[in-house]
């Protein structure tokens, strides 16, 4: 059905490559391309011996826009499956533009020079993808993504209006590292690190950042992993939901942090292992978060000895037919479960089966239109359906506990 060319070949590269093979009447030729082609290879081989499929492969610099646009050129693929560095967004999508080719990512943008994300930029391109008839689907992971999904779900089916929105994130697993992060370590100690902001009565509110003095956190009860201390968070996809949930109030992003993780990433901040600023050492110029990033272990790396569930989901409270109820709708993913299947830990799996399916609606047509779009503001039926389908499946329940104000 349609030719593809996924970017990028860490732990969610992996996946996606993987969960579109398992799909070739609709991935009908699968490219896989990166800076180190050596990592492609490997993968496409362990899909050749999985699935009896070829996956061609390449070496490209995302960074590189005219090398990028020539490589899609002469590809002609239908769609660009972006899950490189968030850094490198903005260059794809040019590289997309001017080869005039479909895109989709996992994360936004965020500037190497500051820890600081916005849909601002990508946003910026929607003329550029219209005037040249394409579509750019924005932040189709799980957070973002599958939560955007769940909450177009519940606007459609489930409630007239949605007054609060809760998103709760716990990984609930052990991968037996002293310290390590489920994904690149350089984008996630920059996201965690930073000032919280979540949404309130038409305006963003600012609390103290998860390590900081007066951080906003409770104890939640998550279905199977049980009660885990969770910590507000600034998250991407709030920033589009409160533009398309109707009658939103409030919007809140909760993500679970052991005592173990905080207590490292505390020292490793105090000593200045995760600033961005380059600093001299032994006459080079080296920026400390990228230097500590190539100590810690390779996410990719985790899933093999990885045990323990995922557990991510939405709490809405809103109005249905003049009565008010609240549901959660949630995944539970299992870390080992996931590495049977692809060689993967769940948070590189709950990443990349959704841009799989994400590209699967695109190449359907069920997603379809000129311009960038988050998820919510596509339809979420079909999606919704292939994550139960494909891994993923989610459950609809009634919530009767209690939340902070």
């Amino acid at each position: 059905m349609g030719k593809i060319v996924i970017i990028g070949a860490g732990g969610v590269g992996n996946v996606v490559a993987k969960k579109c093979a398992q799909h070739p009447d609709i991935f009908t030729e699968i490219w896989l391309v990166s800076r180190t082609e050596a990592k492609c290879r490997a993968i496409a081989a362990e899909i050749d011996k999985l699935y009896g499929v070829k996956v061609i492969t390449a070496a490209i610099d995302a960074d590189d826009v005219a090398a990028l646009t020539n490589l899609l050129q002469k590809i002609r693929p239908e769609l660009v499956i972006n899950v490189a560095l968030p850094y490198q967004d903005l260059h794809i999508m040019k590289a997309c533009v001017a080869a005039g080719v479909n895109y989709l990512d996992t994360a936004n943008y965020e500037p190497p020079d500051m820890a600081h994300f916005e849909y601002s930029h990508q946003w910026a391109y929607q003329k550029r993808f219209e005037e040249r008839g394409l579509m750019a689907v924005l932040g189709c992971g799980f957070d973002p993504g599958v939560t955007n999904a769940f909450c177009a779900y519940a606007q459609k089916h489930l409630f007239d209006s949605i007054e609060t929105i809760d998103i709760f994130d716990a990984n609930a697993g052990d991968h037996g590292h002293p310290f390590a992060t489920n994904f690149n370590p350089e984008i996630n100690i920059r996201e965690v690190t930073q000032t919280v902001r979540h949404w309130r009565d038409g305006k963003w509110l600012e609390t103290p950042a998860i390590l900081d003095d007066g951080a906003v956190h409770f104890s939640f009860d998550y279905p199977v992993a049980g009660p885990k201390e969770s910590y507000l968070l600034y998250h991407e996809e709030m920033e589009s939901l409160v533009k398309h949930i109707r009658g939103l109030k409030r919007i809140r992003f909760w993500m679970t942090f052991s005592e173990n993780y905080l207590n490292h990433l505390k020292v490793l901040k105090n000593v200045g292992m995760t600033g961005i600023d380059p600093v001299e050492f032994a006459g080079q110029r080296i920026i400390p978060l990228q230097f500590l990033k190539a100590l810690l272990p390779d996410p990719g790396s985790l899933g093999e000895n990885y045990s323990g569930k995922t557990v991510i989901g939405c709490v809405f409270d809103g109005l249905k037919n003049g009565q008010r109820q609240r549901k959660y709708i949630y995944n539970v993913c299992d870390h080992a479960e996931t590495f049977r299947e692809v060689r993967a830990q769940a948070v590189s799996y709950t990443t990349g089966v959704p841009a799989m399916i994400g590209a699967m609606m695109i190449l359907q047509g069920v997603w379809h239109g000129a311009g960038v779009f988050n998820i919510e503001q596509l339809d979420p039926d079909r999606f919704m359906d292939q994550l139960n389908r494909c891994g993923l499946p989610w459950q609809v329940v009634d919530f009767a506990a209690s939340l902070p104000d």
